[in-house]
């Protein structure tokens, strides 16, 4: 697929904002300005045109003037006045074919529930550097009203989001996303792609919501049992239990033991299911 406008996306980033308008830092805007990836995030990362569309953080525009013209509904939300203001001159004035809504708030506080009601969707967006873990986990709280999302991160984060236990990358952020979702990084993106540049390499990751099979404990004790693993990654699983959950560390051990881990096991070792069963070895030592 190919972008098929009058106007390249630097072009139109430039131009619209040349009165006045900028990068804001202190909202990590890095804006998308090259054609080929905004047609390679619709293509690969946009699995259906008719699904009500959620557009996180659009900025100028680029990537949101493309997809009014590949999606039958789409809101896009937006933090920055000044960014608002240049979508609705830019696209909404100018009306499509599209049910385009804009929508001047904060991302962390838009329930998805309030803009398509009980239907399910798909968001897409090029996430702000510093607060890419928040926005995650408000979406992902909001599992039941999405199919999926694809989101453009750090090329550091997807790497997190995507690692398997045993990897250094492997934490409590994998965890979170595979509970959720199937994650693929689809590609990577250079700072060449941006402006202004960024100072690292981004990726587009794919995630695909669905139930993790098997899972049979609290959320709340999975977390708080996860959250304390990796509280201190460089300790042992045992002494990081210990510290985390404040137990004596006869009864971590005996835990251990029970599950046939290694005391010297580490918390990166270990996948979902293997935490869930630590979950249920200490209810039971618990309950002894």
């Amino acid at each position: 697929m190919t972008v098929r406008l009058q106007e390249s996306a630097a072009h139109y980033t430039r131009r619209v904002l040349r009165n006045g308008g900028s990068a804001k830092k202190s909202l990590g805007q890095n804006f998308l300005i090259d054609d080929q990836i905004i047609a390679n995030i619709i293509e690969k990362g946009l699995p259906d045109k008719n699904l009500p569309v959620l557009e996180v953080g659009p900025g100028p525009g680029a990537l949101t003037r493309v997809l009014v013209t590949r999606t039958k509904r789409l809101w896009a939300v937006e933090l920055d006045k000044e960014k608002i203001e240049i979508l609705r001159k830019e696209i909404l004035n100018k009306g499509c074919d599209c049910q385009f809504t804009l929508m001047h708030m904060d991302a962390r506080k838009l329930f998805l529930k309030d803009i398509w009601g009980h239907e399910k969707g798909w968001l897409i967006g090029n996430l702000p550097y510093y607060i890419t873990n928040l926005l995650l986990q408000h979406f992902l709280e909001q599992a039941a009203s999405l199919y999926g999302m694809t989101v453009m991160v750090q090329k550091e984060v997807a790497q997190r989001m995507t690692a398997g236990p045993g990897s250094r990358d492997y934490g409590i952020l994998s965890i979170a996303i595979q509970l959720a979702a199937e994650a693929e990084i689809l590609f990577d993106v250079p700072p060449a792609a941006f402006w202004p540049q960024p100072k690292v390499t981004s990726s587009v990751v794919k995630l695909n919501i669905r139930p993790y099979p098997g899972f049979m404990v609290d959320q709340q004790d999975f977390f708080r049992v996860v959250r304390a693993a990796f509280a201190q990654r460089r300790k042992t699983l045992l002494n990081a239990l210990t510290a985390g959950l404040k137990l004596p560390k006869e009864s971590v051990q005996q835990v251990l033991q029970f599950l046939d881990f290694p005391l010297n096991i580490r918390p990166e070792e270990l996948g979902i299911l293997d935490y869930q069963r630590v979950v249920l070895a200490l209810k039971k030592v618990d309950s002894e």
